[in-house]
């Protein structure tokens, strides 16, 4: 099984080597060679540079010549940045999101309301769901943690008022019918698109020549798709498969109104997101905080345009463990460490310019993945897959210039099998851990006080993966587990953590039967966490969670609305007493 592993590996070194470094630190070059090199600074400054003695300073990417070698160095600061104050936001997924106009979904336009509403309330951030490309032309493929590219925006939250078309009265049931809601959405976007008059046009125009040619491939990619009716690149005939084809070439001028369409759509959910963070920062301290999926499915516009940047052969997943004695496999492929190296690690960097384009934060989905990904063979099970290495100094490098740079605080999911050394290495460069209420336990599994948690990381009742506090409580997601599986549920276990919990949290007694979620959103806002953010289900004491992992269509993953319009739910007295409690707690 190595051997197949191996064998999906182009193992070719890159012509320009790239170096990264912390700040401050002295040059040392591969087989350390001694002597002076010539440096020229990102600004085009040149000076000379004494190996192993003298250090760079100034953060960036560098270029370095010694003889007849070429070297890229990255420096990095040696801090990410880290929040202002002491204050606390809630995570939410756009699309459960409702305003006052009733819509299918939430939107790029509905986030910036409910942003402005939040920072009112007393947030200072807004963790965001991914807002990655998915894949318009296939609306059943909704998660937003399998995108089609990293390097672009999901255009289905794109929304048209932005540019006075607003949208008609859309159906909102409480659970989202993706396939036919993203339809009724992409038939309006398209009248806008051909409603647009020149000024819209010169922007558009403006927007794709800064973005080049990855814009008009992605855009020509989901055009393809809306043709071909297919559900990934991969499945195109062959001569589709390349994006310098002639006969992709041929389709794009034959369908140039549908690929003018899809780049529209790009510099829309751009502006949407550029007035959501506008409308963030005008109430909040940090403002939006991007979620950066693990990586792409193989099927995508990425993996169309630069199928050299993927894994090929492999997908990426998690090895067996107690809790996963089969492991697990996402089904999704991941960048190629030696095609990184080979690129100058451009499509990394690229990766995470568009994440922070326009948020106050990153969250950087298993940030173990930095290190090393468990990559299975195709038509392999989790377990027989291995661990990749990953270039963890040079991505964790890069993240940290690139957050310098636009003053974004990162928060790195670290949950899970934890390496040896990887929190530690996370506290020194500044990036916050996770810090997760159902998963802080002592050894014999009991609940550990709030009061007791990390003070490098994030304070949370819960993500978008485990049960909400209520639905906690009341063993909503045992039941759902023993519905899916056909057998009885068994509280019995949760009867027991419910104790240890109350009695973390110092409740006197026996653990109520009604949830104390009060006490809970107050107990982790007074841990020493430098941030505390709450899944917006914690704030309004919802049972379900948008997420159950394993599922597929056993849950409606992804599917749920929020009960009302943002300003109405904070606007109920119990939910304003609980933001109360938490600015108390927490005042920025």
């Amino acid at each position: 099984m190595l051997e197949a592993l191996l064998a999906c590996l182009d193992l070719t070194p890159p012509e320009t080597p790239f170096l990264s470094i912390t700040a401050g630190e002295p040059v040392h070059l591969p087989g350390a060679p001694t002597g002076t090199a010539d440096l020229t600074l990102e600004d085009g400054t040149a000076i000379p540079l004494a190996l192993g003695q003298d250090t760079i300073t100034q953060i960036g990417y560098h270029h370095l010549q010694l003889g007849r070698r070429s070297y890229t160095i990255a420096v990095a600061p040696a801090r990410c940045p880290q929040p202002p104050g002491r204050g606390w936001g809630l995570a939410i997924q756009i699309p459960s999101l409702r305003d006052d106009h009733p819509t299918a979904y939430g939107s790029y336009a509905t986030l910036a309301k409910a942003a402005a509403a939040f920072g009112r309330s007393g947030a200072t951030a807004l963790a965001i769901s991914p807002t990655h490309a998915l894949f318009p032309a296939d609306p059943t493929r909704f998660s937003p943690y399998a995108p089609s590219s990293r390097l672009f925006h999901n255009v289905a939250l794109a929304d048209p008022s932005l540019i006075g078309m607003p949208f008609p009265t859309e159906p909102a049931p409480d659970l989202i019918d993706w396939p036919d809601a993203q339809r009724f959405r992409l038939k309006h976007l398209r009248f806008a698109f051909e409603s647009a008059g020149p000024e819209i046009e010169a922007a558009v125009s403006a927007y794709a020549a800064q973005h080049g040619p990855p814009l008009i491939d992605h855009a020509r990619f989901d055009a393809l798709q809306w043709h071909m009716n297919v559900r990934a690149g991969s499945h195109w005939p062959t001569e589709l498969r390349d994006p310098a084809s002639p006969a992709v070439q041929r389709f794009a001028a034959e369908h140039a109104q549908d690929v003018a369409f899809f780049t529209f759509l790009q510099w829309l959910a751009d502006q949407g997101l550029a007035n959501a963070q506008k409308s963030a920062r005008e109430h909040m301290a940090i403002g939006l905080i991007a979620d950066l999926a693990v990586g792409t499915d193989r099927g995508g516009s990425h993996g169309w345009s630069d199928p050299r940047d993927l894994l090929t052969g492999v997908t990426i997943g998690a090895p067996p463990d107690p809790l996963g004695p089969d492991g697990q496999n996402w089904g999704i492929s991941a960048l190629d460490p030696f095609a990184l190296a080979r690129s100058g690690f451009a499509p990394f960097i690229n990766t995470i310019r568009t994440a922070l384009r326009h948020a106050g934060g990153l969250r950087i989905d298993h940030a173990i993945g930095l290190d090393r990904l468990w990559i299975v063979p195709d038509h392999a099970t989790a377990a027989d897959g291995a661990y990749l290495d990953m270039p963890g100094e040079t991505l964790k490098n890069i993240v940290a210039i690139e957050a310098r740079r636009a003053g974004a605080i990162v928060i790195a999911e670290d949950l899970g099998t934890v390496p040896p050394g990887l929190r530690e290495d996370l506290s020194r460069r500044g990036m916050l851990g996770m810090r997760v209420l159902p998963f802080e336990r002592d050894k014999q599994g009991g609940f550990v006080s709030a009061a007791q948690w990390d003070s490098d990381a994030v304070a949370m009742t819960g993500t978008h993966d485990t049960p909400t506090v209520v639905g906690w409580w009341k063993g909503r997601d045992v039941e759902w587990r023993a519905a899916i599986s056909g057998q009885p549920a068994n509280l019995e276990e949760r009867t027991k953590e419910r104790n240890s919990l109350a009695q973390a949290l110092d409740v006197s007694g026996t653990a109520p039967e009604e949830p104390p979620l009060d006490q809970v959103l107050e107990a982790v806002a007074g841990s020493p966490a430098p941030l505390a953010i709450f899944p917006l289900e914690d704030l309004l004491g919802i049972e379900e969670q948008p997420n159950l992992p394993g599922t597929v269509d056993e849950h409606p993953n992804w599917r749920r609305r929020m009960p009302d319009n943002t300003a109405a739910l904070l606007a109920r007295p119990a939910v304003a007493q609980r933001t109360h409690i938490l600015t108390a707690k927490r005042p920025g």
